[in-house]
């Protein structure tokens, strides 16, 4: 049979969030230290970020055009840099400069 879920009324999840966001300490050890699962105050977590940052989990209009622009620019470089070196050369230029003949 299933293990029986446990409830945390809110005081308790806002003071393991303050723990985290407060002492710095990482949220698998104060979940340890609490006795509560690493993925439960994860979310907790998470979802304290969100509301502080005031973000809905959505890119604004200002994101998302800085997103498609550096996706953009990301591809640019990847086509570049494979179109740099002829077929067959090293990738690694540090290694063929430690295999040359001398």
């Amino acid at each position: 049979m299933g293990d029986t879920r446990r409830k945390f009324d809110q005081d308790f999840r806002e003071g393991a969030v303050r723990l985290v966001r407060e002492t710095g300490k990482p949220i698998a050890q104060v979940a340890r230290d609490l006795g509560i699962n690493e993925g439960t105050l994860g979310n907790w977590v998470n979802a304290d970020r969100r509301r502080r940052d005031g973000g809905d989990g959505y890119l604004s209009e200002d994101e998302r055009e800085e997103l498609a622009r550096l996706r953009k620019e990301n591809a640019e470089l990847a086509m570049c840099s494979s179109a740099a070196w002829p077929s067959g050369y090293p990738a690694n230029l540090a290694s063929a400069v430690d295999n040359r003949p001398g």
